[in-house]
């Protein structure tokens, strides 16, 4: 009896470890990612026939650009009220799930002196909308997990897209606006306002002049107290989604522009990353109260760690919970010099590093602290990236998050209006995306690295560095 219990045991640890086995190197998780040599891996679909890569894509001139906004209780009423401050845009059609919204935006078109445009209303109204024959583009502002459905609906109608941040919930969405952009050809821009804030922007154009050496590490993120704007969203869909999904849900602020110093699927591409979280308190408090639930899957505090082909990582945050200052980081370290955007802004160099035309006579970089004030300024000046020294002065009037909104707008206008390639492409929208799925998953397993997909199918070293295409 004992030796047949025995046996039974050794038979259980042979099974569980050929099983253990099983997973940890090919077996398949049921759902839409693998086990392969000690990483979780989400699936890749190959290119289908016909499709074909949106790099550096660029459609037809369109000298004015016929645009419908779907999504206008939040962000919305805002992006509506930039583009009637740009030249050659005709507003055609406005889409809410609300009438009241659709009203409210109709003003900004009647101040500014435009058509009224088209009113369309209900949860499927944008469908008539992308359905219309005079619309080049649909802008859309709504919640987040309508973001895929309306853009493929719109794509698929021959409508270019550019959609609020995060472009897509899961992998599987973001391949699905891959997929759609490569086959329709039609453009797929996310959002992402932060690449032109006035001090990213700067650094990006320093960082490609080599100004910091060579990059070794990045940070960026989302810290944010909700707590005062919880209620604000329609129907509680933010704390909703919180509530039912893990990890870096909104990463994209302080990820992108971090991407774009970094050259991202642009000869360099991002490898593999882990993630942790805390577990909820504050969060689960607040949905206990206003939902009713007694569980909260994302964390107060995420931290994701992410490694890039050149040697590089990037550490990520997410916090939206706890009662601390806003923050996005924004750092960049290198071999010969560092940017740093909160809570203070500021550079620093080793000596020799800047130009000596631009210090002032005398002037002694000191490689253990930010430069003066004085030289901070002027370095700003020196660096100021050209899109800003074009439009900088009327976005600061316009306004959208200190006017980073409207140079993003005003961008994406211009290089539709020229026939050229968008400064965010479709492929950038999905990597910065990912990372919420990506992140949870690596949680989910004790901080497991986590395969980054590449989204470019390979063709992510083809060109060599940013470039913000101008005429």
């Amino acid at each position: 009896m004992k030796l047949n219990r025995l046996f039974l045991f050794c038979a259980m640890l042979c099974m569980g470890a050929m099983m253990q086995s099983c997973c940890c190197d090919n077996g398949i998780s049921g759902e839409n990612y693998q086990f392969k040599d000690g990483m979780i891996v989400f699936d890749e679909p190959a290119r289908a026939v016909g499709q074909e890569s949106m790099l550096q894509f660029a459609a037809d001139p369109i000298p004015v650009v016929r645009v419908g906004f779907v999504g206008l209780g939040s962000r919305g009423p805002g992006a509506v009220n930039r583009f009637t401050h740009l030249e050659g845009v005709e507003i055609k059609g406005l889409c809410d799930i609300e009438q009241k919204n659709v009203d409210k935006c109709q003003k900004y078109l009647e101040n500014a002196g435009m058509p009224k445009a088209e009113g369309y209303v209900g949860p499927e109204a944008y469908k008539q909308l992308c359905e219309r024959d005079d619309i080049d583009l649909i802008y859309i502002a709504t919640d987040w997990i309508h973001h895929v459905p309306i853009a493929v609906y719109a794509m698929e109608h021959g409508k270019h897209v550019a959609i609020e941040v995060p472009a897509a919930t899961s992998v599987e969405e973001c391949w699905q606006l891959v997929d759609t952009s490569e086959r329709t050809r039609r453009h797929c821009m996310m959002l992402e306002n932060c690449v032109y804030d006035f001090f990213e922007l700067t650094c990006m154009n320093m960082a490609h002049q080599g100004l910091f050496g060579e990059i070794l590490h990045a940070e960026g993120a989302y810290i944010h107290n909700l707590s005062p704007f919880w209620d604000q969203y329609h129907n509680n869909w933010r704390l909703d989604f919180n509530q039912k999904h893990r990890g870096d849900v909104y990463a994209t602020h302080g990820f992108g522009p971090v991407c774009m110093a970094l050259n991202i699927h642009r000869g360099n591409r991002l490898t593999h990353l882990v993630s942790m979280d805390t577990k909820s308190v504050l969060g689960l408090e607040k949905a206990k109260a206003k939902m009713g639930v007694t569980e909260f899957a994302n964390g107060d505090h995420t931290s994701t760690l992410i490694a890039t082909s050149s040697g590089q990582t990037i550490e990520l945050q997410h916090n939206v919970y706890t009662p601390r200052p806003y923050n996005r980081l924004y750092q960049l370290t290198g071999t010969k010099g560092f940017a740093n955007k909160y809570p203070v802004d500021g550079f620093t160099f080793v000596q020799g590093q800047l130009p000596e035309e631009i210090l002032p006579e005398g002037y002694k970089i000191d490689p253990h602290g930010f430069v003066s004030d004085e030289v901070k300024q002027i370095v700003k000046n020196y660096y100021q990236h050209p899109i800003h020294k074009e439009i900088a002065e009327q976005a600061k009037k316009v306004g959208g998050h200190g006017g980073m909104d409207f140079v993003m707008d005003y961008r994406l206008v211009y290089c539709l209006h020229n026939g050229l390639p968008l400064d965010q492409d479709v492929y950038d929208a999905a990597e910065w995306s990912c990372i919420g799925e990506l992140s949870a998953t690596s949680a989910k397993h004790n901080s497991m690295p986590v395969a980054v997909p590449d989204f470019t199918r390979g063709d992510w070293n083809k060109i060599q560095g940013v470039k913000f295409h101008t005429k």
